[in-house]
């Protein structure tokens, strides 16, 4: 595994749906490409210069980064992306049903 240094990020890529909600594929090699999608591995400790700094992610979250971000490694056969947690666009949370019980 690599463990990264400093506000480095660790992430495992997703294979991106091409399937919309309404039910319609996009095909491959469409100029609409939504950013990517991936779950962190590992996370660095933060910036040196900034000792208070908490890292806003942790290994396990899903998170989205733009085609752009960060740079692509190979380790042990598994294509990962290494990028600074400030490339990060944002983290995927759960969304939970509405409480049937309130009412």
């Amino acid at each position: 595994m690599l463990r990264p240094l400093f506000d480095q990020v660790v992430i495992k890529e997703l294979e991106p749906d091409r399937m919309r909600k309404s039910g319609l594929l996009v095909p491959q090699g469409t100029h609409d490409l939504p950013p990517n999608e991936g779950i962190v591995l590992a996370v660095g400790d933060g910036p040196p210069d900034l000792p208070d700094f908490k890292m806003p992610v942790a290994p396990g979250d899903h998170v989205v980064f733009p085609r752009s971000a960060g740079v692509w490694v190979e380790i042990e056969d598994e294509r990962l992306l290494v990028c600074r947690v400030r490339e990060i666009l944002g983290i995927i949370e759960p969304v939970r049903p509405p409480d049937e019980d309130a009412g």
